[in-house]
């Protein structure tokens, strides 16, 4: 087949199919001009998806009638004053916006410049220009899009639900206004109820006040939820700049769908910058769940390509290593000023449970429990022996003879002794443990954020008074961060101390596990855990970390020897040296089904307030839950 030259209609038909992939991508192209134009109000409405029609109304510079006709011209862009394009300051550049939505759809623009007597109206409709005719319009433009691809129209089959194209273009606008908290936006259609995000006020636009502003916008676009846990992040070197806003880590999420990235103003998915968040919160969150942050990164546009993907959706760094270090300490430093904080959702999950609901219906036809309003318990006469969080059985005693050895040992023997907080033997034995207290010093505790121990439940959660409500705390989760941190305080001071067992303790294994710790033995005797290969299927424990105690030596090893199994050979030492330190933490630390004297108790939530990131455990999950008195007033119906 010969060469030839293809029609200029086929040309920007292909070139639509790189910037027009959706009705999202219309609004997307549309907005950012309008952004570029300073506009300090843009109005988008949409019928059927955005399919039928696309409207974006601003009050921007507008366009006299000579560059109304260039602007649908292939190429032709008022946003770059040379031909450098390593300088982009702009949201678009390319120019192809507007012939490739013409191209593949009927497009009208009307639009004013302020030096014009009277607004012009230019018409495209499968890349068919017109005239430009005098109109009406007070300010700006306005862009009007119809029958997006019925020029294209095998593109309409590739297009999802009309929900699902609605969605999309929420979210779009939504990423632009978290970006431009000085600009108001509204969006309407036929889909959904009108949806307007005012701008913030001057007074918190300035210097002192951006955070301000940004967090309001934030609250109106995301929801008062992620303002009330949210962290200030700010950071930077080098002359790259990253601020925004973290969520606490026990506000989460099962994807990352709600971590914005934004660079130079610029809303952008990139690998480099969530691979950055995940790293980040490595720490404190369990795989399956991701955290909550808007962060906007600030650089040179010299030391950035935004040019690499036609929808500008993805960028690349000069510099990868320096923006990434960058995002990753600037998170950790502000999720180290949030450390003893949980998040406030948990409090409204606690409510939402404790709230009386009917039970199932009897054979009667009436609701179980409805005389008195309680649910009936699924399960009568629950025991913590039967929880999955119960201890490991005792060495030589297999899980079915547990009770009797628990009865055979003293009262607070069912449990290694743990170091931090021995200080004799535990209270009475009942389920709800309560004690008589100093008031005078009760007093003072109640001031404590954690407030002062009043109960344990079930052997496992201690219930604290506050100034202005309750802290429900789990004993063993708050216990294993504490653990967690001093390990890697103990790690940075030089390595952690080890405790010589006087018989070594013998694990079976698989030969691959034996193979696996063996090779690791040296990372593992940084970490006081030194052992080594004893035959082909198992390994000798000689020496233990000294910050755990007694342990079961038999499980830990196992659990290493699965965390090794499942290490990706990518993640980086650190990283995996801390897995290791999360591993030995949850097995050195208070197990559920131990009863706790006052004192133990007080110890426990002291430390707490001392400790960082004491508001979730080594898995993400929370360690204590509050409710205000206010909150408990209302369960009650005293409000």
């Amino acid at each position: 087949m010969p060469v030839r030259q293809l029609t200029e209609a086929v040309v920007n038909r292909i070139a639509a199919g790189e910037v027009v992939e959706r009705p999202a991508s219309v609004v997307k192209e549309l907005v950012e001009n309008a952004l570029d134009a300073g506009a300090t109000r843009i109005d988008v409405i949409t019928e059927g998806g955005g399919r039928r029609r696309i409207t974006v109304t601003d009050d921007g510079c507008g366009m006299g009638r000579g560059d109304l006709v260039l602007a649908v011209e292939r190429h032709a862009t008022s946003k770059l004053d040379d031909e450098d394009l390593l300088d982009i300051r702009t949201l678009g550049f390319r120019g192809e916006a507007l012939p490739s939505i013409g191209a593949v759809a009927k497009l009208l623009i009307t639009t004013r410049h302020a030096e014009e007597p009277h607004a012009w109206a230019l018409a495209v409709e499968g890349g068919r220009k017109g005239e430009p005719k005098p109109a009406a319009l007070a300010q700006g433009t306005r862009i009007d899009v119809r029958d997006l691809f019925y020029a294209t129209p095998a593109r309409l089959k590739f297009l999802k639900a009309e929900r699902s194209e609605t969605e999309a273009i929420r979210d779009v606008v939504r990423r632009l206004a978290m970006a431009r908290p000085d600009v108001a936006f509204t969006l309407a259609g036929e889909e959904r109820a009108p949806v307007t995000f005012p701008a913030a006020e001057a007074t918190l636009l300035g210097h002192d006040g951006a955070a301000s502003g940004r967090l309001t916008r934030l609250a109106d676009v995301l929801g008062a939820d992620f303002a009330q846990n949210a962290v200030p992040v700010r950071g930077g070197r080098d002359g790259l700049s990253v601020v925004g806003f973290a969520g606490l880590p026990t506000f989460n999420k099962a994807n990352s769908l709600s971590q914005y990235l934004f660079v130079n103003g610029r809303p952008v998915r990139d690998k480099l910058l969530f691979g950055a968040v995940r790293g980040a919160y490595a720490d404190h969150l369990a795989r399956d769940r991701h955290p909550v942050v808007a962060l906007f990164v600030d650089v040179d546009p010299r030391e950035v390509d935004v040019n690499v993907h036609p929808a500008k959706a993805e960028v690349r760094f000069r510099d990868a290593g320096l923006v990434r270090a960058t995002i990753v300490r600037a998170l950790m430093d502000a999720l180290a000023l949030g450390a003893g904080r949980a998040a406030s959702t948990g409090g409204g999950a606690t409510l939402a449970a404790l709230r009386p609901r009917t039970g199932a219906p009897q054979a009667g036809g009436r609701p179980a429990g409805a005389a008195t309003g309680w649910t009936v318990p699924r399960r009568l006469g629950w025991d913590w022996r039967g929880s999955p969080a119960r201890p490991p059985a005792a060495a030589g005693h297999d899980a079915a003879d547990q009770d009797t050895v628990e009865q055979a040992l003293p009262d607070g023997f069912t449990e290694p002794a743990q170091a931090v907080f021995d200080v004799g033997p535990p209270s009475a034995d009942a389920r709800a443990t309560a004690f008589r207290h100093d008031d005078a010093a009760a007093g003072d505790a109640d001031d404590r954020p954690l407030g002062a121990a009043r109960a344990q439940l079930h052997e496992n959660y201690i219930v604290a008074q506050t100034r202005d409500g309750i802290v429900i705390v789990d004993q063993h989760a708050a216990h294993e961060r504490i653990v967690y941190e001093r390990m890697k305080a103990a790690l940075a001071d030089g390595g952690i101390a080890r405790q010589l067992l006087l018989i070594p303790a013998v694990v079976e294994l698989d030969e691959a596990d034996v193979e696996r710790l063996a090779a690791r033995a040296e990372e593992l005797a940084g970490f006081g855990l030194v052992l080594e290969a004893f035959g082909p299927g198992a390994v000798a424990v000689r020496e233990t970390p000294g910050l755990l105690g007694r342990l079961d030596v038999g499980a830990l090893v196992r659990d290493l020897a699965e965390h090794l199994a499942e290490w990706d050979s990518t993640l980086p030492l650190e990283r995996r040296l801390l897995h290791v330190a999360a591993t030995m933490a949850c097995h050195g630390s208070i197990r559920s089904g131990r009863r706790l004297k006052p004192e133990e108790m007080n110890a426990l939530l002291r430390e707490m307030e001392q400790t960082p990131n004491a508001g979730q455990c080594n898995h993400g999950r929370p360690t204590y839950v509050e409710l205000k008195l206010s909150d408990i007033e209302r369960l009650f119906g005293r409000t």
